[in-house]
């Protein structure tokens, strides 16, 4: 009988037509969503439209009838009303879930919504920092050792699930500190902290390490460790392990040092302290020595990823510390390097981060860049560094929004890395909020005490406000290496154009060669001056040295006053940019309007 109803209704038609029909939407989505460069979240909300609205769809075919007058309720029975109220409350239910949780996977969206780089970071119940293990042999040459095996407990907890672990960069700067576990605790945001300290001799490895309560100073666990040298990695993992079972927590692999790929798959530890030195060296800034060590650990274990990874970001950074032929055989080998690691592990997203890097320092590869870090934070989500990477390509391509949100996780992550709390301060500067700007500055300065910045930005704060005399004031506090540039751009705004102009053919008659090395630098001259045609001429030499400083382009509000020029739009197509009436940044007329 009720089979027969069904039929009578038309269910069993509805159910396969809506689902042909789905499938073949769903195809076509997944096809042309690349070439138009939708978000990730886009094909997962068509496939949630149609998985809903399938049994919406057979509720409607049972509940309306088709009659010659047009659709009706059917109330014959007493459920047609009734089919249709739970339809629709199904359709508000899934909608509002969906988009609770747009942007980021859960467990991140909360955790970014809170997060505010200028306050003092909140704690979570659930949160700890790795403070570096102290190298207590007697050899200074061995601090690379404790410091590596600092960085792989930081990375072997982000796999913890649920537990927010802050960053190398934060937890570091609290090396030999005399604060209290209270006061670090409070300013890293974490409850608990990971400290100890590890001693290499001939042929064993000691470690001793405490997990504590940051609030109150209390051990919770505490443990030595006397292991042959051989047993270093299976160490670690015991580490790892005893902290996730006093932290009630799990791992969400059970593989979780094989996924990060730090580890030589050989297990060779003379590949795995020549990777850690090469770190060392990374964190030093000193990139021949780190292509060295990871040269030397990739030919040791031809199989190590994460060497092979890194190899290819310091031959990036040293691509882009050269210029013409010798440039390119840097970005040459880094391209090299970051195929071999891609294919040895291309579901890690550390491989994807470092390929995304790549298209877009060395090849200006705009949107090739942005589905590398996409696939890169899918794959791994916690790694506040892809996070980061991320944020800097969605700015690159004008993408200001969600380059904001994408910095505030990767903040949430290691609050007290000073370099990216100021590429936020120019994210908040895009967006015209110069007030949060200059708190967020005075804040980063309180945690480095790294002051210069402060006069760069004091001067971009007036020049955006054309505030003329503010302008000269903090131009006048520069230091020798930049006073004359920063005089000069002050002068533009001046009211007095006999001076700007004297300013600035006094400028490129006194440094000659300023062009060479910095373009963009000029480019920001002749914008501050409203020249469109001086400003594209200097943003081509721009591109022509491949100068990664064209990459702030699409979200400099000096630049984007233009997004409406000719010749501005004709440039940015022919780099590969969106139209720049695309970009989410404002422009300085917009910004001074507000």
């Amino acid at each position: 009988m009720f089979l027969a109803e069904l039929r009578k209704r038309k269910v069993f038609q509805v159910a396969v037509g809506y689902l042909a029909v789905a499938w073949l939407l769903v195809q076509v989505t997944a096809t042309i969503l690349p070439a138009f460069d939708m978000p990730v979240w886009t094909l997962r909300l068509v496939v949630l439209l149609f998985a809903l609205g399938f049994p919406v769809a057979l509720l409607m075919a049972w509940s309306l009838e088709l009659t010659p007058d047009g659709v009706k309720l059917d109330v014959s029975t007493t459920a047609g009303k009734g089919m249709l109220a739970v339809a629709a409350a199904l359709m508000a239910v899934a909608l509002g879930w969906f988009f609770h949780g747009l942007v980021l996977p859960a467990p991140h969206a909360a955790q970014v919504a809170a997060t505010s780089p200028t306050a003092r970071p909140k704690v979570d119940a659930r949160s700890i920092a790795v403070l570096p293990l102290v190298n207590a042999s007697n050899d200074p040459d061995q601090q690379f050792f404790s410091d590596g095996l600092s960085e792989n407990l930081i990375d072997a907890l982000s796999r913890l699930n649920g537990l927010k672990v802050i960053g190398r960069t934060s937890a570091f700067q609290f090396r030999d500190s005399k604060e209290d576990s209270a006061t670090i605790g409070r300013k890293l945001g974490v409850a608990y902290l990971l400290s100890g300290s590890v001693q290499r001799a001939v042929g064993v490895v000691r470690i001793s390490a405490s997990l504590i309560k940051a609030a109150d100073g209390s051990t919770l666990w505490a443990q030595h460790y006397d292991r042959p040298y051989e047993d270093l990695f299976a160490l670690q993992d015991e580490i790892a392990l005893a902290v996730a079972d006093a932290l009630q927590v799990k791992l969400l692999s059970t593989n979780a040092a094989a996924k990060l790929g730090d580890r030589p798959p050989s297990g060779n530890l003379d590949a795995y302290a020549a990777y850690l030195h090469g770190m060392q060296f990374f964190y030093q800034g000193d990139t021949p020595e780190m292509i060295k060590y990871l040269t030397l650990a990739t030919r040791l274990d031809p199989g190590y990823v994460s060497a092979w990874a890194y190899l290819s970001v310091a031959w990036a950074r040293q691509g882009i510390q050269n210029t013409g032929v010798q440039a390119q055989s840097d970005y040459h080998q880094a391209r090299v390097a970051a195929d071999k690691a891609l294919v040895l592990a291309p579901e890690l997203g550390l491989t994807h981060a470092v390929r995304g890097n790549l298209l877009l320092s060395a090849d200006f590869d705009w949107r090739g860049a942005l589905a590398e870090f996409r696939r890169g934070i899918e794959l791994a989500p916690e790694i506040g560094a892809i996070h980061s990477g991320y944020s800097r390509t969605l700015a690159a391509n004008g993408k200001v929004r969600e380059a904001t949100v994408q910095k505030q996780f990767a903040l949430s992550i290691d609050p007290r890395m000073v370099g990216e709390r100021f590429r936020y301060v120019d994210l908040l500067v895009a967006s015209g909020r110069l007030d949060e700007a200059e708190k967020e500055v005075e804040a980063a300065v309180a945690v480095s005490g790294w002051t210069e910045p402060q006069t760069y930005y004091r001067l971009r704060f007036a020049l955006l406000r054309g505030d003329a005399k503010a302008a000269l004031e903090a131009a006048g506090r520069a230091g020798p290496d930049t006073r004359d540039l920063y005089m000069t751009l002050a002068a533009q705004i001046s009211p007095d154009r006999a001076a700007a102009d004297a300013a600035l053919a006094g400028f490129l008659r006194d440094h000659r060669d300023w062009g060479d090395s910095r373009p963009y630098d000029l480019a920001s001259l002749y914008a501050l001056r409203g020249d469109v045609d001086n400003t594209v001429e200097w943003l081509d030499r721009t591109w022509a040295r491949r100068d990664v400083s064209i990459l702030a382009m699409m979200y400099d509000p000096m630049m984007l006053q233009f997004r409406n020029q000719p010749k501005f739009i004709a440039f940015c197509k022919k780099i590969g940019l969106p139209p720049p009436s695309e970009s989410e940044a404002l422009g300085v007329d917009q910004i001074r309007a507000l």
